[in-house]
């Protein structure tokens, strides 16, 4: 008797046939309805498909090993593309920030506080085209700064620094 001879009959489990497709659309659709293999639907499986329950039990091992990957590759690349937005969307906010920091140091750079808020605003709108409320929200929040009670809490009768004022 030859290697192969004495091979197969010690281990007849070993000469598996090869799946064919319609064997193989059979696992597959069982294994969308349930990925985990119990003891009967196994038997009932190697029955149908003329194969050893082994290769029915190898063959859902393998699919589930094949479907884990393929789910996690799914996750990476969609946690990929969320944190591409979300560094798009930081890199954005963060020019913001610095355009109105910039606009901020514009506004707090105004010479000549002692003049009326009047004529701070109309001297700045000539200067920012801005409107006059939007240019008082931002020399108010330039007061803020410094916190309460500064030395510009009012100027000529005006409390910027009063909630029930609307700027």
């Amino acid at each position: 008797m030859d290697y192969f001879q004495s091979h197969t009959l010690k281990h007849p489990l070993k000469c598996k046939k090869r799946l064919t497709q319609d064997q193989v659309r059979l696992l597959e659709t069982s294994f969308t309805f349930n990925n985990k293999l119990d003891p009967d639907r196994k038997s009932q499986l190697a029955q149908q498909l003329d194969v050893p329950p082994r290769q029915v039990a190898v063959w859902y091992q393998n699919k589930r090993a094949r479907w884990k990957s393929q789910t996690l590759e799914e996750e990476y690349k969609s946690l990929k593309h969320r944190l591409e937005i979300v560094l798009k969307e930081n890199e954005r906010l963060e020019r913001e920030v610095e355009r109105l920091k910039q606009d901020m140091t514009l506004v707090c750079n105004i010479p000549s506080f002692s003049k009326s808020c009047d004529e701070v605003g109309s001297s700045s709108l000539k200067f920012h085209g801005q409107n006059h409320h939007h240019l008082d929200k931002e020399i108010y929040a330039c007061f803020n700064i410094g916190g309460e009670g500064g030395e510009f809490e009012r100027i000529e009768g005006h409390n910027f620094f009063d909630p029930s004022i609307s700027l």
